[in-house]
């Protein structure tokens, strides 16, 4: 009971920080996850460091995660120029070229995880701020925009929820025993339905999207967001490790609590770029 108490209030606080910074503005969105990609990324690094098999740089590439999720703000924004991404080009290329000169035993290894803490955190991250920039009818104007990022988030945490609470009272079948025991279909058809509900919901106040687009945004968040569960699970059960870190009590580390949205910020760009096609 004491776990679940305290489980329960730092997702609350978590939950409190994420609106209000987001809610609030552009520069407290791009300073809370900034920090977020940073530690998402250090976590993955340390992770497999500790598992022996690779030996990556963990402040040169958090560093880097957290500069690819910075400038893609200020260059979404309209704030500065493509040019801003060269530092993380360079960046990128020292870690490449560092691998040459450190006699490390798999350098191969340590190319391939220190790239794919990039791919797998930081590109996801970035690309959040293709959901909060919009442009307007000027060109040379960008207006942040909070409901995009703010929905898929919200998504994210009505599918878990509801697929909590359904799998605990009805779940008997299991979605991907091999990889994540405890997660049922039921549970899961039931996030899908709690999440389809709170869609109709967003579509009667915040007519941003018609209620077709709400509903399939929606359905694709909870899909990939699975993914992104079940990614990381694999990932954890693969190196024989509960969680990625123990800084949030009751919840394990932030790349535990970001999982799914690596995989469903990317899946809503690409469903978001198609809703443009089709207008």
């Amino acid at each position: 009971m004491k776990n679940l108490f305290i489980r329960t209030v730092i997702g609350v606080i978590l939950v409190a920080i994420i609106i209000s910074a987001t809610y609030f503005g552009p520069c407290s969105y791009i300073i809370l996850f900034t920090l977020i990609t940073a530690l998402c990324v250090h976590e993955f690094t340390t992770i497999m460091n500790a598992s022996g098999q690779v030996k990556i740089n963990r402040r040169i590439a958090t560093l880097a995660g957290a500069y690819l999720f910075l400038s893609s703000a200020l260059f979404q924004s309209n704030i500065t120029t493509g040019d801003i991404f060269i530092p993380y080009i360079l960046i990128i290329l020292y870690l490449i070229i560092s691998e040459l000169y450190l006699k490390r035993e798999n350098p191969i290894a340590n190319w391939a995880f220190t790239i794919f803490s990039q791919l797998y955190i930081a590109v996801p991250f970035a690309l959040l701020n293709t959901l909060s920039f919009q442009s307007t009818n000027s060109p040379t104007v960008v207006e942040y925009n909070p409901i995009l990022p703010l929905a898929v988030f919200v998504f994210i945490w009505v599918s878990d929820s509801g697929a909590y609470l359904v799998g605990v009272k009805f779940g008997k079948n299991r979605l991907f025993e091999r990889i994540s025991p405890k997660k049922s279909w039921e549970g899961s058809i039931g996030g899908a339905t709690f999440t389809l509900i709170a869609a109709f919901i967003l579509s009667l106040y915040v007519p941003y999207l018609t209620l077709g687009q709400w509903l399939i945004l929606a359905l694709v968040v909870v899909i990939f967001g699975t993914w992104g569960d079940l990614s990381e699970s694999l990932l954890k059960r693969t190196l024989g490790i509960k969680d990625s870190s123990y800084i949030l009590p009751g919840h394990g580390g932030f790349l535990d609590r970001f999982d799914s949205a690596l995989m469903a910020i990317p899946a809503a760009v690409i469903c978001l770029y198609c809703f443009t096609l089709m207008a």
